[in-house]
């Protein structure tokens, strides 16, 4: 009996610094594990990640990180390489048969990382204007102008250029029209200069500018740039106003819209035929 517990103490003895080494892996993967999924999810937090998404890239983290403290922990006993190896295998035909999931999911977590637009923004994305309403970890979700919600894969969203309207503080705005032959340019200049700069919203750097480019056929084509203040008003909204307050100006100094004028012919007009002599 002293040699069987004389032998299963120097047992002990000898595997006691890999239990030691093994309980030391573990403890320092698990509590790395906990304080990186919390500063994940303080970062997400601070770019208005919704709070499920970020709950989930936190626990994913978490686990990842532990579970790689098992593997190392478990290496101190025996051998797993074949066991990883299994199941690298199955994790490999796993994310092959789902590989558009999990493209959509990568996709997901680097908009949310980089965050070319949030909840709330006004975006234009793969055809799409319209209103964030989501980010989720497959799909971001746009309500567009006209009122229909479109759910546009991150994989596509990520893979096409993004315009965020919103975080341009100021934006261009053009105004086609056209005036008589006998109108008087410099006064049209003047006139749309100053209705443009008294509407809501307008920014005075850059300038305003009215260029004449086209002789049509019974007009003279122009454009009106100028720029508005989106935090103040929108495009459409500005194109509105200064439409309005345009034709109020028009018609106070007689300047008409021109328009195609058409001849009609009489409908028995006699044909002159030469004859001859």
């Amino acid at each position: 009996m002293p040699e069987i517990f004389s032998s299963l103490t120097d047992g002990v003895l000898a595997i006691l610094p890999n239990i030691l080494t093994a309980i030391l892996i573990f403890a320092i993967s698990y509590y790395a594990g906990v304080w990186l999924s919390r500063l994940l999810r303080r970062l997400l937090f601070k770019q208005n990640a919704e709070p499920g998404v970020s709950h989930l890239l936190a626990q994913l983290l978490k686990w990842t990180i532990i579970s790689l403290g098992i593997i190392a922990a478990l290496q101190r006993f025996f051998n797993i390489t074949a066991f990883l190896t299994g199941l690298g295998i199955i994790g490999f035909t796993i994310g092959f048969a789902m590989q558009n999931i999990m493209q959509n999911f990568a996709s997901g977590v680097i908009l949310l990382v980089q965050q070319p637009f949030k909840v709330g923004d006004n975006v234009g994305i793969a055809g799409f204007d319209g209103t964030v309403l989501k980010i989720g970890l497959r799909t971001t979700e746009i309500k567009t102008l006209d009122g229909r919600i479109v759910f546009l894969p991150n994989a596509d969203v990520l893979s096409q250029p993004i315009i965020n309207y919103t975080r341009a503080k100021s934006r261009r705005v053009e105004l086609r029209m056209s005036i008589p032959y006998d109108a008087d340019t410099d006064l049209v200049r003047e006139i749309l200069l100053n209705e443009t700069k008294s509407i809501s919203g307008f920014v005075g750097s850059p300038e305003p500018l009215v260029l004449f480019h086209t002789f049509g056929a019974y007009s003279i084509d122009l454009s009106l740039l100028f720029w508005v203040d989106t935090s103040v008003t929108s495009d459409a909204a500005a194109k509105d106003a200064v439409l309005i307050r345009i034709k109020q100006a028009f018609s106070i100094h007689e300047i008409a819209v021109p328009y195609p004028v058409q001849v009609q012919l009489p409908a028995n007009r006699p044909v002159k035929r030469k004859t001859k002599k």
